[in-house]
């Protein structure tokens, strides 16, 4: 999946494949890898694979993955309706035991809407994967990247590792990246708006001032197997944080016996519930 040299090779950039900007350095290490593995391993919970727990890691590789970082200035024009409760009195007649009419009151919230219209700024970055080996969702999956403890590009900083370069176009990972932004500004939104609740949200974001970075960001790969004839679990480590994405096989076994169980407990809840009824 990934080149085997971890030799560093020069070469002319071009518009889609340009030098890297920044690099990430490592944090975690090898051996810290191993050991956040081996415990995502032990903690998949009852209905996943129970073998899982006596997984081997028989691969393990660090790489460091082309990743460009898109930046914006994003102005959003949205408009919506604003609800807010409020608590209203209501007298209404009832029948009592006796079959006596009577009069009760309760409260009950209504509410008022009204139409907002308005504009929201913001300053929004995306990183989004530049490989194809690693698709985006798995970076995603993995996130943040402290970007504070960014390098600028040197050949020395990478020098011993493995690099990939790009295997995806500029302009495909910025429209992903645009992708992502304006999906973000729906929960954006949704969380800015005022009032007790809201209804009929639209919105249109315009992006300024854009930049992007192509970016080495530091992720372990790692091969678990725990059956010969079962495809290896590949999970994905973040080489800063250690946040680990992977997807644990269900065991089939576990999820029939939970239902037999729950099916087994719903008739015997039946034959009691009837049978005292008798």
């Amino acid at each position: 999946m990934y080149c085997a040299s971890p030799n560093v090779i020069d070469r002319p950039p071009t518009s889609e494949r340009p030098d890297p900007s920044l690099v990430l350095p490592f944090v975690i290490s090898e051996r810290r890898a191993r050991a956040i593995a081996r415990e995502w391993l032990t903690t998949r919970g009852f209905f996943r694979e129970p073998r899982l727990k006596a997984a081997s890691v028989e691969e393990i590789r660090s790489v460091y993955l082309p990743a460009y970082l898109v930046s914006a200035a994003a102005h959003t024009t949205f408009s919506a309706e604003i609800g807010e409760d409020y608590q209203e009195t209501v007298h209404y007649t009832d029948t009592d035991a006796k079959g006596n009419t009577v009069h009760r009151t309760r409260t009950v919230t209504r509410t008022e809407w009204r139409e907002l219209k308005g504009t929201h700024a913001s300053y929004i970055e995306s990183l989004v994967s530049a490989s194809r080996g690693l698709p985006n969702h798995e970076l995603e999956s993995v996130e943040p990247f402290d970007f504070r403890k960014a390098r600028r590009f040197a050949p020395e900083l990478v020098s011993g590792w493995t690099v990939e370069e790009p295997s995806l176009t500029l302009a495909s990972c910025k429209q992903t990246a645009h992708d992502e932004i304006l999906r973000s500004m729906s929960g954006t939104l949704e969380s800015f708006m005022p009032g007790d609740s809201h209804r009929e949200l639209s919105h249109s974001t315009t992006l300024h001032n854009e930049s992007c970075a192509l970016s080495l960001a530091p992720v372990w790969v790692l091969a678990a197997r725990f059956d010969r004839e079962r495809a290896a679990v590949r999970l994905v480590l973040n080489g800063q944080s250690g946040t680990v994405y992977g997807v644990a096989p269900y065991s089939k076994w576990r999820i029939a016996a939970a239902i037999v169980c729950g099916v087994l407990v719903l008739l015997v809840t039946y034959l009691l519930a009837t049978g005292g009824a008798r």
